[in-house]
């Protein structure tokens, strides 16, 4: 059947009013993910980084070959991770990342509304993989669309937030 882009939803065209069902579209600016998303936990870069380096010395222990998946994936999170120091230890590392994706899931500000506006899991791990300690709040903003429901200041906290762990990660 041919579809129908309106607004927030696709319109598939059918012969039969049955099949003629609104469907919502995902839109990660918007924070909208289809169910097969809910209740995971989403993890960043440097997270799965550093599973896959313990999965790696593993199964050199145990004498045994990597995927080509598993290489693939190694080569594109060492590619794009931005918080690695070899000269700390996995634990030390794990417990920065730990600490970081804590706050930041914990992460609550009050609208001048009332409401409480809190980081979605993938807004906090979009934040772990894509800021840089020199990110500025227009950058975050254009990177991750839908923090634009924070005001300035609240993006500014949660950016020092990671400017903070970043530093205690690389020195």
């Amino acid at each position: 059947p041919r579809r129908h882009i309106a607004s927030k939803y696709i319109l598939p065209f059918t012969m039969s009013a049955h099949e003629n069902i609104l469907k919502e579209v995902e839109d990660a600016a918007e924070l909208k993910f289809g169910s097969e998303f809910e209740d995971i936990d989403i993890l960043s870069n440097a997270q799965v980084a550093v599973i896959l380096q313990v999965s790696a010395r593993s199964a050199v222990d145990r004498d045994e070959e990597l995927h080509e998946v598993y290489r693939k994936t190694q080569k594109y999170v060492d590619r794009f991770n931005t918080m690695t120091n070899q000269e700390k230890n996995n634990q030390e590392l794990v417990k920065e990342l730990d600490n970081l994706q804590d706050a930041l899931t914990t992460f609550r500000k009050e609208t001048e509304q009332g409401d409480e506006l809190e980081l979605h899991g993938f807004e906090v791990a979009a934040l772990m993989n894509l800021v840089a300690t020199d990110t500025s709040v227009d950058e975050a903003k254009a990177l991750i669309p839908s923090l634009s429901r924070f005001p300035e200041a609240a993006i500014d906290e949660i950016l020092d937030l990671i400017r903070t762990t970043m530093i205690r990660i690389v020195s």
